[in-house]
C-alpha cells in the first residue's frame, strides 16, 4: 500500500518535470524553433487547432521560420495567430503561399523579461510538486492504523527524497534554460 502511494507520487511528479520542461521550450532563446509555435490554437473551421496539425514547420536559418499550411484556406487565420501570441515579437509575411516569421533579436531587457517568465514557470512546476507531495503524505497518513508508524515514517521519508529529486530536476533545467536566454 505504502509502494502504491510512493510509485503513484513519483509517476505524478515526473509527469510534472516533464510539463515544465516542455513550457520552457516555449519560451523563446536567440533562435528561431518550431516549438515555439506548435502549441498556438488557430481558429480552423470553427474549432481551436494547434499549428502543428494545420502546417509544417521549417527553420531554414537560425531567426527564420516558414510555416507551409496543409490548408491554403487556412493562411490569413494562421497568420493572424501567430500576431496575437504575446511575448513572442514575431512579424509573419504572407506570400499567398507560405507564411516566413522572422524573430527579432532579443535585447538584454527582453532577455531578463524571458528570464522572469522561466523562473515563474519552474515556480509553478514546483507548486505542483509539493501539491502532489501532501496528496501522497495525507495518503500515508490514512495508512498509520493498519501500516504501523515505522512503516509509514519510512514512507514518509522516501516521499521527501523523491521530491527532493523532483524538485532539482526542475532546478537543472531552470539553470540550462537561463543560459541559453542569457547567452549573446
Amino acid at each position: 500500500m505504502i509502494a502504491d502511494v510512493l510509485a503513484d507520487a513519483t509517476e505524478r511528479m515526473n509527469k510534472a518535470v516533464e510539463v515544465t520542461k516542455d513550457d520552457f521550450s516555449n519560451v523563446r532563446t536567440g533562435r528561431a524553433n518550431p516549438a515555439l509555435f506548435q502549441k498556438i490554437m488557430v481558429p480552423y473551421y470553427g474549432t481551436p487547432t494547434p499549428l502543428a496539425q494545420l502546417a509544417s514547420l521549417q527553420n531554414p536559418e537560425a531567426r527564420t521560420l516558414i510555416v507551409t499550411p496543409y490548408d491554403k484556406g487556412a493562411l490569413r487565420d494562421i497568420e493572424q495567430s501567430i500576431r496575437d501570441v504575446p511575448n513572442l515579437g514575431a512579424n509573419p509575411t504572407n506570400d499567398g503561399n507560405i507564411i516566413r516569421i522572422t524573430l527579432p533579436d532579443l535585447t538584454e531587457e527582453r532577455r531578463k523579461e524571458y528570464v522572469k517568465i522561466v523562473r515563474t514557470k519552474a515556480e509553478d512546476g514546483k507548486v505542483a510538486i509539493r501539491n502532489i507531495r501532501r496528496k501522497a503524505k495525507d495518503d500515508l497518513d490514512a495508512q498509520k492504523s493498519e501500516v504501523g508508524d515505522d512503516e509509514v515514517s519510512r514512507g514518509e521519508k522516501e516521499l521527501e527524497s523523491i521530491t527532493k529529486k523532483a524538485v532539482d530536476a526542475i532546478d537543472d533545467a531552470l539553470k540550462r534554460k537561463e543560459a541559453e536566454l542569457l547567452e549573446v
